[in-house]
Protein backbone atom coordinates (compact mmCIF):
# COMPACT_ATOMS: atom_id res chain seq x y z
CA UNK A 1 0.00 0.00 0.00
CA UNK A 2 0.75 3.52 -0.43
CA UNK A 3 1.10 4.68 3.08
CA UNK A 4 3.37 1.19 3.91
CA UNK A 5 5.56 2.17 0.71
CA UNK A 6 6.35 5.71 2.48
CA UNK A 7 6.56 4.98 5.81
CA UNK A 8 9.83 4.14 6.16
CA UNK A 9 11.12 7.38 4.57
CA UNK A 10 8.55 9.34 6.39
CA UNK A 11 9.87 8.28 9.86
CA UNK A 12 13.53 8.52 8.55
CA UNK A 13 12.28 12.44 7.39
CA UNK A 14 10.99 13.31 10.47
CA UNK A 15 13.94 11.89 12.47
CA UNK A 16 16.12 13.92 10.59
CA UNK A 17 13.86 17.23 11.63
CA UNK A 18 14.06 16.51 15.28
CA UNK A 19 17.89 15.76 15.34
CA UNK A 20 18.09 19.31 13.32
CA UNK A 21 15.58 21.41 15.30
CA UNK A 22 17.03 24.63 14.93
CA UNK A 23 18.15 24.15 11.23
CA UNK A 24 14.46 23.04 10.63
CA UNK A 25 13.15 25.98 12.58
CA UNK A 26 15.61 28.18 10.46
CA UNK A 27 14.61 26.55 7.25
CA UNK A 28 10.67 27.13 8.08
CA UNK A 29 11.11 30.93 9.08
CA UNK A 30 10.79 31.19 5.18
CA UNK A 31 8.29 29.50 4.83
CA UNK A 32 6.86 31.10 7.93
CA UNK A 33 7.23 35.07 6.80
CA UNK A 34 6.46 34.52 3.53
CA UNK A 35 2.72 32.92 4.03
CA UNK A 36 2.41 35.30 6.78
CA UNK A 37 3.43 38.42 4.55
CA UNK A 38 0.86 37.37 1.92
CA UNK A 39 -1.76 36.93 3.74
CA UNK A 40 -1.43 40.10 5.78
CA UNK A 41 -1.02 42.14 2.10
CA UNK A 42 -3.83 40.21 0.85
CA UNK A 43 -6.35 40.73 3.29
CA UNK A 44 -5.01 44.30 3.98
CA UNK A 45 -5.74 45.06 -0.17
CA UNK A 46 -9.16 42.68 0.00
CA UNK A 47 -10.74 45.02 2.80
CA UNK A 48 -9.51 48.36 1.52
CA UNK A 49 -10.90 47.48 -2.06
CA UNK A 50 -14.57 46.31 -0.51
CA UNK A 51 -14.93 49.11 1.20
CA UNK A 52 -14.10 51.26 -1.52
CA UNK A 53 -16.52 49.54 -3.92
CA UNK A 54 -19.12 48.90 -0.79
CA UNK A 55 -19.07 53.14 -0.57
CA UNK A 56 -19.70 52.98 -4.39
CA UNK A 57 -22.48 50.96 -4.45
CA UNK A 58 -23.94 52.95 -1.74
CA UNK A 59 -23.79 55.61 -3.96
CA UNK A 60 -26.39 54.22 -6.16
CA UNK A 61 -26.42 52.23 -9.02
CA UNK A 62 -28.46 54.35 -10.99
CA UNK A 63 -27.49 57.51 -9.93
CA UNK A 64 -25.88 60.41 -11.47
CA UNK A 65 -24.33 63.57 -9.23
CA UNK A 66 -23.03 66.57 -10.50
CA UNK A 67 -20.32 68.24 -8.54
CA UNK A 68 -19.43 71.75 -8.82
CA UNK A 69 -15.39 71.87 -9.46
CA UNK A 70 -13.61 73.98 -7.05
CA UNK A 71 -10.88 76.31 -8.78
CA UNK A 72 -7.45 76.11 -7.69
CA UNK A 73 -6.91 79.71 -6.86
CA UNK A 74 -8.95 83.16 -7.15
CA UNK A 75 -7.09 84.07 -10.49
CA UNK A 76 -8.39 80.72 -12.23
CA UNK A 77 -11.87 81.55 -10.38
CA UNK A 78 -12.06 84.71 -11.81
CA UNK A 79 -11.12 83.44 -15.73
CA UNK A 80 -13.99 80.80 -14.80
CA UNK A 81 -16.61 83.08 -13.61
CA UNK A 82 -16.19 85.23 -16.58
CA UNK A 83 -17.60 82.03 -18.69
CA UNK A 84 -19.89 80.81 -16.05
CA UNK A 85 -21.81 81.41 -13.40
CA UNK A 86 -21.30 77.92 -11.73
CA UNK A 87 -23.57 75.29 -11.16
CA UNK A 88 -27.43 76.59 -9.86
CA UNK A 89 -30.78 76.22 -9.47
CA UNK A 90 -31.01 77.15 -13.37
CA UNK A 91 -29.22 73.84 -14.09
CA UNK A 92 -31.46 71.98 -12.45
CA UNK A 93 -33.95 73.73 -14.15
CA UNK A 94 -32.64 72.85 -17.60
CA UNK A 95 -32.37 69.29 -16.65
CA UNK A 96 -35.17 68.23 -15.69
CA UNK A 97 -36.71 69.61 -18.96
CA UNK A 98 -34.19 67.93 -20.68
CA UNK A 99 -33.79 64.42 -19.35
CA UNK A 100 -36.20 61.82 -19.37
CA UNK A 101 -36.22 58.55 -16.96
CA UNK A 102 -35.70 60.63 -13.56
CA UNK A 103 -37.33 59.12 -10.92
CA UNK A 104 -36.05 61.44 -8.43
CA UNK A 105 -33.93 64.66 -8.14
CA UNK A 106 -32.00 66.51 -5.08
CA UNK A 107 -30.14 69.59 -5.48
CA UNK A 108 -27.58 70.26 -2.43
CA UNK A 109 -26.39 73.37 -0.86
CA UNK A 110 -23.09 72.53 1.10
CA UNK A 111 -22.23 75.10 4.33
CA UNK A 112 -19.51 74.73 6.76
CA UNK A 113 -20.35 76.57 9.92
CA UNK A 114 -17.68 78.66 11.40
CA UNK A 115 -20.02 78.09 15.21
CA UNK A 116 -22.07 75.65 16.56
CA UNK A 117 -23.74 74.97 20.09
CA UNK A 118 -23.83 72.42 21.94
CA UNK A 119 -19.93 72.92 21.13
CA UNK A 120 -18.72 69.71 19.30
CA UNK A 121 -16.87 67.65 21.20
CA UNK A 122 -13.69 67.04 19.55
CA UNK A 123 -12.73 66.20 15.88
CA UNK A 124 -14.65 68.51 12.83
CA UNK A 125 -16.88 70.65 12.79
CA UNK A 126 -19.92 68.96 10.90
CA UNK A 127 -20.56 70.04 7.54
CA UNK A 128 -24.31 71.54 6.68
CA UNK A 129 -26.20 69.73 3.77
CA UNK A 130 -28.80 71.23 2.43
CA UNK A 131 -31.02 68.71 0.09
CA UNK A 132 -34.62 68.01 -0.98
CA UNK A 133 -36.84 65.25 0.59
CA UNK A 134 -36.08 63.08 -2.01
CA UNK A 135 -32.19 62.58 -0.84
CA UNK A 136 -33.18 59.64 1.39
CA UNK A 137 -34.10 57.54 -1.86
CA UNK A 138 -31.27 58.87 -4.12
CA UNK A 139 -28.53 58.40 -1.26
CA UNK A 140 -29.71 55.43 0.64
CA UNK A 141 -29.89 57.26 3.87
CA UNK A 142 -31.27 55.38 6.48
CA UNK A 143 -32.56 56.77 9.33
CA UNK A 144 -31.75 55.23 13.14
CA UNK A 145 -34.53 57.29 14.72
CA UNK A 146 -37.04 60.47 13.94
CA UNK A 147 -37.60 61.46 10.71
CA UNK A 148 -36.96 63.07 7.62
CA UNK A 149 -37.94 66.38 6.80
CA UNK A 150 -40.74 66.27 4.36
CA UNK A 151 -42.02 68.59 1.11
CA UNK A 152 -43.72 71.02 3.54
CA UNK A 153 -41.12 71.70 5.59
CA UNK A 154 -38.98 71.65 3.00
CA UNK A 155 -40.93 74.39 0.58
CA UNK A 156 -41.12 76.91 3.75
CA UNK A 157 -37.45 76.25 4.67
CA UNK A 158 -38.14 75.14 8.10
CA UNK A 159 -35.74 75.06 10.80
CA UNK A 160 -35.25 71.79 11.18
CA UNK A 161 -32.40 68.97 11.15
CA UNK A 162 -31.20 65.61 11.01
CA UNK A 163 -28.26 65.00 12.36
CA UNK A 164 -25.60 61.91 11.15
CA UNK A 165 -24.43 59.89 13.22
CA UNK A 166 -21.12 61.03 14.41
CA UNK A 167 -22.46 64.43 14.33
CA UNK A 168 -24.87 63.70 16.67
CA UNK A 169 -22.41 62.07 18.93
CA UNK A 170 -20.15 65.11 18.74
CA UNK A 171 -23.18 67.58 19.10
CA UNK A 172 -24.84 65.81 22.34
CA UNK A 173 -22.83 62.84 23.29
CA UNK A 174 -24.35 59.69 24.63
CA UNK A 175 -27.95 61.98 24.95
CA UNK A 176 -30.89 61.77 22.51
CA UNK A 177 -30.88 64.62 20.25
CA UNK A 178 -34.64 64.19 19.69
CA UNK A 179 -36.05 67.27 19.84
CA UNK A 180 -33.26 69.25 21.08
CA UNK A 181 -32.08 72.32 19.23
CA UNK A 182 -28.92 73.02 16.88
CA UNK A 183 -27.13 76.33 16.56
CA UNK A 184 -25.52 76.82 13.03
CA UNK A 185 -23.78 80.35 12.94
CA UNK A 186 -26.78 82.63 14.64
CA UNK A 187 -29.57 79.91 13.63
CA UNK A 188 -31.29 77.07 15.61
CA UNK A 189 -32.46 73.98 14.09
CA UNK A 190 -34.88 71.72 15.61
CA UNK A 191 -33.72 67.94 15.39
CA UNK A 192 -36.04 65.87 14.07
CA UNK A 193 -34.36 63.29 12.83
CA UNK A 194 -30.89 61.31 13.64
CA UNK A 195 -29.58 59.02 10.44
CA UNK A 196 -28.38 55.64 10.44
CA UNK A 197 -24.76 55.06 10.03
CA UNK A 198 -22.98 55.48 6.23
CA UNK A 199 -19.93 53.78 4.68
CA UNK A 200 -17.17 56.43 4.21
CA UNK A 201 -13.99 57.00 1.62
CA UNK A 202 -11.85 59.29 3.72
CA UNK A 203 -10.38 60.40 0.09
CA UNK A 204 -11.30 61.62 -3.48
CA UNK A 205 -13.40 59.05 -5.05
CA UNK A 206 -13.41 60.13 -9.09
CA UNK A 207 -14.64 63.53 -8.89
CA UNK A 208 -16.30 62.92 -5.49
CA UNK A 209 -14.94 65.46 -2.54
CA UNK A 210 -13.52 63.87 0.67
CA UNK A 211 -16.45 63.98 3.16
CA UNK A 212 -17.46 61.91 6.33
CA UNK A 213 -20.79 61.11 5.87
CA UNK A 214 -21.21 60.60 9.15
CA UNK A 215 -20.23 63.78 10.53
CA UNK A 216 -23.52 65.66 8.71
CA UNK A 217 -26.17 68.06 9.49
CA UNK A 218 -29.07 67.48 7.15
CA UNK A 219 -31.28 70.92 6.25
CA UNK A 220 -33.76 71.35 3.88
CA UNK A 221 -32.50 72.88 0.89
CA UNK A 222 -34.40 76.42 1.30
CA UNK A 223 -33.55 76.67 4.94
CA UNK A 224 -29.37 76.43 3.73
CA UNK A 225 -29.77 79.15 1.26
CA UNK A 226 -31.71 81.49 3.18
CA UNK A 227 -30.96 81.11 6.59
CA UNK A 228 -27.50 80.10 6.60
CA UNK A 229 -26.23 81.86 3.13
CA UNK A 230 -25.96 86.15 3.26
CA UNK A 231 -28.38 87.98 1.15
CA UNK A 232 -25.80 87.55 -1.62
CA UNK A 233 -25.06 84.30 -2.04
CA UNK A 234 -29.16 83.77 -2.28
CA UNK A 235 -29.51 85.84 -5.07
CA UNK A 236 -26.72 84.12 -7.01
CA UNK A 237 -28.52 80.83 -7.53
CA UNK A 238 -25.60 78.85 -6.70
CA UNK A 239 -25.50 74.92 -5.71
CA UNK A 240 -22.83 73.11 -5.02
CA UNK A 241 -24.15 69.29 -6.21
CA UNK A 242 -27.21 68.17 -8.09
CA UNK A 243 -28.25 64.58 -7.28
CA UNK A 244 -29.99 62.09 -10.03
CA UNK A 245 -31.81 58.94 -10.01
CA UNK A 246 -32.64 57.44 -12.90
CA UNK A 247 -35.82 54.82 -13.61
CA UNK A 248 -33.18 52.11 -14.36
CA UNK A 249 -29.27 51.24 -14.44
CA UNK A 250 -29.60 50.75 -17.90
CA UNK A 251 -30.48 54.34 -18.69
CA UNK A 252 -27.08 55.48 -17.35
CA UNK A 253 -24.67 55.42 -20.19
CA UNK A 254 -27.17 57.73 -22.40
CA UNK A 255 -28.00 59.98 -19.46
CA UNK A 256 -24.89 60.42 -18.69
CA UNK A 257 -23.48 61.68 -22.41
CA UNK A 258 -26.68 64.15 -22.59
CA UNK A 259 -26.27 65.50 -19.24
CA UNK A 260 -22.45 66.06 -20.09
CA UNK A 261 -23.84 67.91 -23.35
CA UNK A 262 -26.18 69.87 -21.70
CA UNK A 263 -24.45 71.03 -18.84
CA UNK A 264 -21.26 71.63 -21.30
CA UNK A 265 -23.62 74.23 -23.18
CA UNK A 266 -25.05 75.90 -20.35
CA UNK A 267 -21.53 76.55 -19.06
CA UNK A 268 -20.13 77.65 -22.43
CA UNK A 269 -17.26 74.75 -21.99
CA UNK A 270 -16.00 76.73 -18.70
CA UNK A 271 -15.54 72.81 -17.34
CA UNK A 272 -16.54 73.65 -13.57
CA UNK A 273 -18.52 70.88 -13.24
CA UNK A 274 -17.73 66.98 -12.64
CA UNK A 275 -20.41 64.35 -13.47
CA UNK A 276 -19.69 61.02 -11.49
CA UNK A 277 -21.67 57.55 -12.25
CA UNK A 278 -21.56 55.29 -9.79
CA UNK A 279 -22.30 52.49 -11.91
CA UNK A 280 -19.13 53.30 -14.08
CA UNK A 281 -16.95 53.62 -11.35
CA UNK A 282 -18.17 49.86 -9.93
CA UNK A 283 -17.20 48.81 -13.30
CA UNK A 284 -14.14 50.51 -12.98
CA UNK A 285 -13.89 49.05 -9.26
CA UNK A 286 -13.92 45.67 -10.05
CA UNK A 287 -11.68 45.64 -13.22
CA UNK A 288 -9.14 47.65 -10.80
CA UNK A 289 -9.42 44.73 -8.58
CA UNK A 290 -9.02 42.31 -10.80
CA UNK A 291 -5.54 44.15 -11.70
CA UNK A 292 -4.54 44.43 -8.03
CA UNK A 293 -5.44 40.73 -7.50
CA UNK A 294 -2.93 39.48 -10.19
CA UNK A 295 -0.09 42.01 -8.82
CA UNK A 296 -0.76 40.80 -5.51
CA UNK A 297 -0.48 36.52 -7.00
CA UNK A 298 2.88 38.16 -8.59
CA UNK A 299 3.97 39.70 -5.26
CA UNK A 300 3.11 36.65 -3.24
CA UNK A 301 4.65 34.40 -6.00
CA UNK A 302 8.04 36.46 -5.67
CA UNK A 303 7.76 36.46 -1.54
CA UNK A 304 7.38 32.65 -1.77
CA UNK A 305 9.57 31.97 -4.29
CA UNK A 306 12.75 33.42 -2.07
CA UNK A 307 11.76 31.49 0.25
CA UNK A 308 12.26 28.37 -1.78
CA UNK A 309 15.49 29.31 -2.79
CA UNK A 310 16.53 29.18 0.87
CA UNK A 311 14.83 25.84 0.91
CA UNK A 312 17.08 24.85 -1.55
CA UNK A 313 20.28 26.06 -0.44
CA UNK A 314 19.90 24.36 2.78
CA UNK A 315 18.81 21.16 1.88
CA UNK A 316 21.75 21.10 -0.75
CA UNK A 317 23.83 21.73 2.55
CA UNK A 318 21.97 19.32 4.19
CA UNK A 319 22.92 16.46 1.38
CA UNK A 320 26.19 17.42 1.42
CA UNK A 321 26.41 16.90 5.63
CA UNK A 322 24.48 13.70 5.28
CA UNK A 323 27.03 12.55 2.42
CA UNK A 324 27.67 9.30 4.44
CA UNK A 325 24.39 8.78 5.59
CA UNK A 326 22.98 8.67 2.10
CA UNK A 327 25.73 6.25 1.43
CA UNK A 328 25.05 3.64 3.87
CA UNK A 329 21.25 3.61 2.85
CA UNK A 330 22.17 2.64 -0.69
CA UNK A 331 24.76 0.59 0.31
CA UNK A 332 22.19 -1.66 2.05
CA UNK A 333 20.08 -1.57 -0.35
CA UNK A 334 18.13 1.46 -0.76
CA UNK A 335 17.20 2.46 -4.40
CA UNK A 336 17.34 6.18 -5.97
CA UNK A 337 13.59 6.97 -5.78
CA UNK A 338 13.90 5.88 -2.02
CA UNK A 339 16.36 8.51 -1.39
CA UNK A 340 14.41 11.04 -3.16
CA UNK A 341 10.96 10.64 -1.49
CA UNK A 342 13.13 11.19 2.06
CA UNK A 343 14.50 14.45 0.80
CA UNK A 344 11.11 15.06 -0.77
CA UNK A 345 9.07 14.28 2.07
CA UNK A 346 11.36 16.27 4.66
CA UNK A 347 10.62 19.26 2.17
CA UNK A 348 7.24 18.70 2.35
CA UNK A 349 7.11 18.64 6.18
CA UNK A 350 9.05 21.65 6.08
CA UNK A 351 6.60 23.70 4.01
CA UNK A 352 3.74 22.09 5.36
CA UNK A 353 4.59 23.19 8.54
CA UNK A 354 5.81 26.41 7.51
CA UNK A 355 2.71 26.98 5.62
CA UNK A 356 0.25 26.27 8.24
CA UNK A 357 2.49 28.41 10.75
CA UNK A 358 2.12 30.86 8.49
CA UNK A 359 -1.54 31.35 7.75
CA UNK A 360 -1.53 31.65 11.71
CA UNK A 361 0.95 34.58 12.03
CA UNK A 362 -0.77 35.96 8.73
CA UNK A 363 -4.21 36.41 9.87
CA UNK A 364 -2.64 37.79 13.79
CA UNK A 365 -1.01 40.49 11.66
CA UNK A 366 -3.64 41.40 9.58
CA UNK A 367 -6.43 41.51 12.80
CA UNK A 368 -3.84 43.41 14.53
CA UNK A 369 -3.08 45.88 11.56
CA UNK A 370 -6.99 46.45 11.61
CA UNK A 371 -7.07 47.28 15.58
CA UNK A 372 -3.72 49.44 15.02
CA UNK A 373 -4.46 51.56 12.54
CA UNK A 374 -7.89 51.17 12.10
CA UNK A 375 -8.21 49.71 8.62
CA UNK A 376 -10.82 47.10 7.12
CA UNK A 377 -9.37 44.10 6.66
CA UNK A 378 -10.66 40.88 5.36
CA UNK A 379 -8.70 37.56 5.61
CA UNK A 380 -10.42 35.41 2.06
CA UNK A 381 -10.43 32.10 1.82
CA UNK A 382 -8.71 32.55 -1.41
CA UNK A 383 -5.73 34.36 0.26
CA UNK A 384 -5.24 31.62 2.44
CA UNK A 385 -5.57 28.92 -0.07
CA UNK A 386 -3.61 30.93 -2.36
CA UNK A 387 -0.68 31.63 -0.39
CA UNK A 388 -0.56 28.16 1.46
CA UNK A 389 -1.15 26.06 -1.83
CA UNK A 390 1.87 28.14 -3.71
CA UNK A 391 4.21 27.90 -0.21
CA UNK A 392 4.34 23.94 -0.85
CA UNK A 393 4.15 23.85 -4.03
CA UNK A 394 7.56 25.78 -4.26
CA UNK A 395 8.94 23.97 -1.34
CA UNK A 396 8.57 21.09 -3.39
CA UNK A 397 9.92 22.40 -6.34
CA UNK A 398 13.16 23.80 -4.79
CA UNK A 399 13.34 20.43 -2.71
CA UNK A 400 13.36 18.40 -5.76
CA UNK A 401 16.83 19.19 -7.06
CA UNK A 402 18.49 18.59 -3.48
CA UNK A 403 16.72 15.07 -3.51
CA UNK A 404 17.43 14.27 -7.13
CA UNK A 405 21.03 15.39 -6.24
CA UNK A 406 21.61 12.98 -2.86
CA UNK A 407 19.93 9.95 -5.02
CA UNK A 408 22.68 9.94 -7.53
CA UNK A 409 25.81 9.94 -5.33
CA UNK A 410 27.68 7.06 -5.83
CA UNK A 411 27.62 5.06 -2.81
CA UNK A 412 31.11 3.78 -2.70
CA UNK A 413 32.26 7.44 -2.84
CA UNK A 414 29.32 8.69 0.17
CA UNK A 415 31.18 5.80 2.15
CA UNK A 416 34.73 7.34 1.99
CA UNK A 417 33.82 10.63 2.76
CA UNK A 418 35.49 12.75 5.13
Amino acid sequence: MWSTDFMPELMLGLENLRAHTLRSLLTMLGRIFGVAAVVAMLSIGAGAQQEVMAFIEQLGVRNLIVEAREAPDNQALQKIRQISAGLSFKDLRVIQANLDNISAVSARKRFTPTKMAPRPIGGDMPVVYGVSPSYTTIGNLRLASGRFFDDGEAAGAAPVAVLGEAAAAALFGADDPMGRFVKVNEQWFQVIGVAGPQLTVQSDVAGLPAQDRNNLIYVPLYSSVFRLEDGQSARKDEIDGIYLQMRSSGDIPAAAALLRGVLDVAHRGAGDFTIVSPAELLAEQRRTQRIFEMVMVAIASISLLVGGIGIMNIMLASVLERTREIGVRRAIGARQKDVVRQFLIETTIISLSGGVAGIVLGVALSQLIGVLAGWSTIVTTTSIVLAFGVSVMIGIVFGLYPAVRASRLDPVKALHYE
